[in-house]
């Protein structure tokens, strides 16, 4: 049929050949413990309390859905706007559960995690547990943070006192 084979040609060329797509992709291996330090890296910039520093993990078009905000964050700056204000927080986070899987120049880690931040009251911390996503790939030789959702646990987190647990 000739209009299939227009079709295929026109879209060959829009989309280039298939062995030259797979010769032009070259696909960094990354080792799950890889993927590991890029939270620990993320997770130590907030520690700086610098949000550009913070904002450097992130790629220039990465989307941030964040835990402490209703505006979905499009671009470097705004993700750097949102870590102004975090950041007064003082907060430190820790994995609690994981899954990472890895692809071409992509690779996924998404799981639970607990923050502690500053209170309401000087000196008082909060504990927040939440779930997150992050979404990482390489640029120019760097891996950096795609897409990062991070939102409160939608159930209240129960305490057991030791004298509960007896009973």
């Amino acid at each position: 049929n000739k209009t299939m084979l227009a079709a295929l040609a026109v879209g060959s060329v829009l989309l280039g050949s298939a062995p030259a797509r797979a010769e032009a992709m070259q696909c960094a291996e990354v080792s799950q413990h890889q993927v590991e330090g890029l939270f620990d890296r993320w997770n130590t910039s907030l520690a700086t309390l610098d949000p550009a520093k913070v904002a450097a993990n992130y790629a220039p078009d990465a989307v941030l859905l964040p835990t402490v905000s209703n505006t979905p964050r499009t671009d470097r700056a705004m993700i750097q706007d949102y870590f102004v204000h975090f950041l007064q927080k003082h907060p430190q986070g820790v994995i609690n559960t994981h899954t990472i899987q890895v692809g071409c120049n992509l690779a996924t880690d998404v799981g639970t995690y607990t923050f502690l931040v500053d209170g309401r009251i000087p000196g008082e911390q909060v504990v927040v547990p939440a779930r997150y996503s992050f979404v990482y790939v390489l640029r120019d030789g760097e891996w950096l943070i795609a897409h990062h959702h991070s939102s409160a646990m939608p159930e209240p987190v129960v305490a057991v006192t030791a004298a509960a647990k007896d009973h």
